[in-house]
């Protein structure tokens, strides 16, 4: 069964830093690109972060450059992302994909997770 599973949100005060975590089962993770997504009620879902299998190359929505680094650990099948500086902005559900490349073009993605909660307090 393929399945992407997120972890790591939670409740966290501004200022504050968050891992989430992708982990990957069910096929080839490294043939992936794989693309973080938030959405916040009320607000379109926004692509912030990709990180390619084909040259590692890393990429981030304005939003979130400089704050938010994305990372992948092949042999646990997992991609990261690690928040840092926290706004109450980011408050959103965060979800993983993988597509064959980076994107934010969410209909172009084959698997997704079913997101996890990140809030963050003022």
């Amino acid at each position: 069964e393929v399945q992407l599973v997120e972890s790591g949100g939670g409740l966290v005060q501004a200022g504050g830093s968050l891992r989430l975590s992708c982990a990957a089962s069910g096929f080839t993770f490294d043939d992936y690109a794989i693309v973080w997504f938030r959405q916040a009620p009320g607000k379109e879902r926004e692509g912030i972060s990709c990180i390619s299998s084909s040259d590692g190359s890393k990429h981030y929505a304005e939003s979130v450059k400089g704050r938010f680094t994305t990372s992948s650990d092949n042999a646990k099948n997992t991609v990261y992302l690690e928040m840092n500086s926290l706004k109450p902005e980011d408050t959103a559900v965060y979800s993983c994909a993988a597509g064959d490349f980076c994107t934010w073009y969410f209909y172009g993605m084959n698997y997704w997770g079913k997101g996890t909660l990140v809030t963050v307090s003022s």
